[in-house]
């Protein structure tokens, strides 16, 4: 399957250029969870980032839902910059494939190829901004 074009689809990645999406293409690992189980714990060390391929997941944070995300909808991918424990849990509603990068292998690939952190860059201060409440184009 070429998961490269799930990744364009996510916003992190979608400056980055064919050939580095299907380098990170290859370092995913698709992992199936039945519905109810946890995917990630809120407090847990941060040590993957998840794209949702198919299902539904809630986002809870001291047992309130904060979201729900469908197929396209990813989490954790401040994880494969800071490796902070998790600020929420992410549970399958239903049944759920996620597309799963760990952070090793994420910055291995940056180490090898450090164009895809200088396209990753404006995405990330453009996310900055918007939390600080600035207008972005």
């Amino acid at each position: 399957m070429a998961y490269e074009e799930t990744l364009a689809s996510v916003p992190l990645f979608s400056r980055l250029e064919r050939s580095d999406l299907a380098r990170l293409g290859k370092v995913v690992v698709p992992r199936k969870y039945p519905k109810g189980e946890t995917i990630v714990q809120e407090g847990e060390q941060a040590v993957a980032f998840y794209v949702v391929v198919s299902g539904k997941v809630a986002v809870t944070k001291g047992g309130k839902t904060l979201n729900t995300m469908k197929p396209g909808g990813f989490f954790g991918d401040m994880a494969l910059l800071d490796g902070y424990p998790r600020s929420a849990s992410v549970s399958a509603v239903e049944d759920t494939e996620c597309l799963v990068m760990t952070r090793w292998d994420f910055t291995a690939e940056l180490r090898t190829n450090p164009t895809i952190a200088l396209a990753m860059l404006p995405v990330l201060c453009k996310r900055i901004r918007e939390l600080e409440g600035e207008e972005v184009r």
